[in-house]
């Protein structure tokens, strides 16, 4: 994803990470609930299983996929905030942690892996620690 320098306007590329882990989480309930049918189905009538076994399987099923999506949400907060914290870069100097690059920030690229700084000499710099910012 990345911020332009002169309207600081991002493009929309992190939200296909959560759509993919929402996606895998929906099959992963439906897995379950296919799972809980078939067990239903199946089991001897002679000795059926006790419901409040059914429902704690599924009350914790539930807060497994409550814990996903909690998950998801506070990555969204993060990359906005990473989109922030970025933003401001731009306008910046920065000097890399071996100081071997050092620049005006024109431009940031975010990607899932980390930041990446261009530079008005027209270098990328990754952010990262040791680096220098003023």
């Amino acid at each position: 994803m990345a911020v332009d320098a002169v309207s600081g306007v991002s493009g929309a590329t992190g939200s296909s990470a959560a759509a993919t882990a929402s996606q895998k989480a929906q099959v992963d309930y439906d897995t379950f609930l296919k799972l809980l049918v078939a067990e239903m189905q199946n089991q001897d009538p002679t000795k059926p299983m006790d419901a409040t076994q059914y429902i704690s399987q599924l009350a914790s099923f539930s807060q497994v996929e409550q814990t996903i999506q909690t998950n998801q949400r506070l990555e969204q907060i993060l990359a906005a905030s990473s989109i922030g914290q970025a933003g401001s870069m731009i306008g910046r100097t920065v000097t890399s942690h071996d100081g071997s690059i050092t620049g005006v920030v024109e431009k940031i690229e975010l990607y899932d892996d980390g930041v990446v700084a261009i530079l008005d000499t027209g270098e990328r710099v990754a952010i990262g620690s040791g680096m220098t910012v003023s």
